[in-house]
């Protein structure tokens, strides 16, 4: 266990870190363009295999349950603090590119389903594995590295709505497409990047010994923050657009500007953690979190009750939003690589990540339902729940003292 003076945005970037770091963002942009792959076709997938709302809702609700049994398994086994990173990261990439192809062999809703969960899995050896490769190449600057790695995350995640706006591309392009980017992801990692000089101790993983990491207050505070964060994020990001059409109209150019509003608000997500990440070297980790919860929170309560108002008055709220909305995850990622059983690093982040993914799924359902009864206020209110649990546990993390300074 680091102790309490830990500090890892003193001293001095190694050479080569940037470059790495460069290589690492692109390739986990690249290697995440298959989860978001049936989010960009939807409309078509659901014309082919006739599916009705929760069909299509599965087709991007598969992946985060086959990321989530995926990270549970590779914790479990403690994969990331035994396997080497890169290589993780890099063969996970592959084999999720594989298993996108799926989607063109699918005869059925059904099997397109099971190839998304498939994918989702793979994905679980990507993600948390990429935020450990860049924690090894910075002690300093951290916080603003593992940001940058989010804001490649959050482009992401944009991705679909600009495919969306531009009137949309046949399906079977877009599944070759995102096939391609994920495989190059792959390439890219095995290929143009390398373990950092500050990598975490090596040891045998003991199940009973990563639960112990896992169950230290300092991480489980951490990892209810992580889980509030998440609990408002994904269901932010799945229905922003939907809230947008209402407020814009539906049709051909209805849809195009809601679409790319969306692009917009969730994209500019990426400069919040650039931001975010640099706040973080200066006052800490902890205390940027609770300034995102706060403002993302509050926004969460607002949005929804200004679907009448002017649009350039909604718009400059789910700006503020989404860009408010994900900074915070970076920070909490810093948090745990400093706090952490330095020996289970790599299993603390999947598995905070793959409770923090289960975390999603309910909401990412409570919130058409919810809206259907009683509107898009009260829908978006009910996000707020997650960062009023988050800044609870993070106010209670600073009043420890258990981080005098994170940076």
């Amino acid at each position: 266990m680091t102790s309490a003076t830990t500090t890892p945005s003193t001293g001095v970037v190694p050479p080569g870190a940037y470059r790495n770091l460069g290589w690492l963002a692109l390739a986990l942009l690249l290697s995440m363009a298959t989860w978001f792959s049936a989010s960009a076709v939807v409309p078509q997938l659901r014309e082919r295999f006739a599916l009705g709302d929760t069909g299509a809702a599965w087709l991007t609700i598969g992946v985060q349950v086959g990321f989530i049994i995926g990270a549970l398994g590779i914790a479990l086994t403690g994969a990331p603090d035994r396997v080497g990173a890169r290589r993780l990261m890099g063969c996970g990439a592959l084999a999720s590119a594989l298993a996108n192809l799926g989607l063109l062999a699918a005869w059925s809703g059904a099997s397109a389903v099971g190839a998304r969960v498939v994918s989702g899995m793979c994905l679980a050896a990507v993600y948390p594995s990429a935020m450990k490769i860049v924690a090894t190449w910075f002690r300093a600057s951290r916080a603003t590295a593992l940001a940058v790695m989010i804001g490649a995350l959050t482009l992401g995640s944009a991705a679909p709505h600009l495919v969306a706006a531009t009137g949309g591309l046949d399906w079977r392009l877009v599944v070759w497409v995102t096939t391609g980017l994920g495989a190059l992801g792959g390439v890219v990692v095995l290929t143009l990047t390398a373990d950092g000089p500050h990598p975490f101790p090596a040891g045998t993983f003991r199940l009973r010994g990563a639960v112990r990491a896992f169950c230290a207050r300092p991480v489980l505070l951490t990892s209810i923050g992580y889980f509030g964060h998440m609990w408002e994020l994904y269901a932010m990001w799945a229905w922003i657009s939907v809230f947008l059409v209402g407020v814009v109209g539906q049709g051909g150019t209805g849809s195009r500007t809601a679409s790319l509003l969306a692009f917009l608000v969730i994209g500019i997500g990426s400069v919040g953690c650039w931001a975010g990440g640099r706040l973080a070297e200066r006052v800490g980790s902890a205390r940027v979190a609770m300034l995102c919860l706060v403002v993302s929170g509050s926004c969460a309560l607002a949005t929804g009750w200004l679907g009448a108002a002017p649009l350039w008055l909604v718009v400059g709220v789910a700006l503020v939003w989404g860009l408010s909305v994900i900074p915070d995850s970076a920070q909490f990622s810093s948090l745990v690589t400093t706090v952490a059983d330095q020996t289970y690093v790599g299993s603390m982040l999947t598995l905070q990540m793959a409770i923090g993914y289960a975390v999603t799924v309910p909401i990412v359902w409570v919130v058409p339902a919810l809206e259907s009864a009683a509107g898009w206020g009260w829908a978006f209110a009910a996000l707020a729940a997650g960062p009023a649990v988050a800044l609870v546990a993070m106010s209670s993390l600073v009043r420890s003292g258990v981080l005098r300074r994170t940076r």
